[in-house]
């Protein structure tokens, strides 16, 4: 008994000790429950400033998002996988609409067939459908040969068409005659001021006489035009020199040929000239003729 009571047992200053900490810890008490001890932040996340650097770090965000998603490359569409086809966004039912339209050996050939194929969404077909790759000759066709068909059998006369009112478009019809060869032939045309004799386009220069007879079962000379013919026995070398297509030099051997016999009877008797061919002689009658 005598050494419990010693414990509560205290002396002056132990008293007065315990007496200020008990007042220590009522004046604590009273702060924490009547005092506010929250701070008003000066962290104003409005400011401009902080709108800046919000949207920076979300657009980083957004970009890092963009990078982990797989990356699409240029692809056909007619070969794509299943896991090809989930990745670009397809649904199930598209793909299988498109397994099942190759499945039949039918090709897909441009963006607009791939959307009547899949019926896949126009959002996504927005997506995908720049990356489409279809062979080069889907994408840049070689044009169609001319059919010339229509141009092989001869035509009777009524039906073919006048050498001196066929356009170049109607001349390149026939099979060997092209643009180039077309403008000779309108050209040489008007040098002559117009076509008198069907036999007058195998003078046209460079142009094959197969292609030449080739046209002409098909185009004649309806209106020709009027020459005035020169007598071969008092025309010189150089009157026979102005025939279109007929050479000075050829012009000086007719000449010759005619001084030689004194008269031709007959224009045909140039035949045994050398070097004239049948060609230039049909040519040729029809500017000179023998009296």
């Amino acid at each position: 008994m005598n050494s419990l009571k010693s414990h509560f047992a205290f002396n002056r200053s132990q008293r007065s000790g315990i007496l200020l900490l008990s007042l220590f810890i009522l004046i604590l008490f009273g702060i924490y429950h009547f005092v506010d001890f929250s701070e008003t932040s000066s962290f104003d996340t409005s400011s401009p400033e902080i709108v800046a650097i919000q949207q920076e770090l979300e657009s980083i965000t957004k970009a890092e998002l963009e990078n982990k998603k797989p990356k699409i490359f240029p692809f056909n569409p007619n070969f794509i996988t299943d896991y090809k086809a989930y990745t670009l966004g397809l649904s199930t039912e598209e793909y299988d609409r498109l397994k099942n339209f190759r499945s039949k050996d039918k090709w897909i050939n441009s963006v607009v067939d791939f959307k009547r194929v899949t019926q896949v969404s126009d959002s996504v077909l927005a997506q995908i459908s720049p990356y489409f790759k279809f062979p080069d000759w889907v994408t840049n066709p070689k044009p169609k040969k001319k059919s010339f068909s229509n141009f092989t059998a001869e035509k009777p006369y009524a039906q073919k068409i006048d050498l001196n009112t066929a356009t170049k478009e109607q001349l390149q019809r026939v099979s060997g005659i092209g643009e180039a060869y077309s403008d000779r032939i309108v050209k040489y045309r008007s040098k002559l001021g117009g076509f008198t004799d069907d036999v007058q386009l195998y003078n046209v220069y460079g142009l094959d006489t197969a292609v030449v007879k080739r046209a002409l079962k098909q185009f004649t000379v309806k209106t020709p035009r009027e020459i005035e013919k020169m007598n071969i026995n008092t025309a010189s070398a150089s009157d026979i020199a102005t025939i279109p297509s007929i050479s000075f030099e050829l012009a000086k051997k007719i000449w010759e040929f005619r001084k030689l016999r004194e008269r031709l009877e007959n224009i045909t008797e140039l035949q045994k000239l050398e070097g004239l061919s049948q060609s230039k002689l049909q040519l040729i009658q029809l500017y000179l003729y023998a009296e």
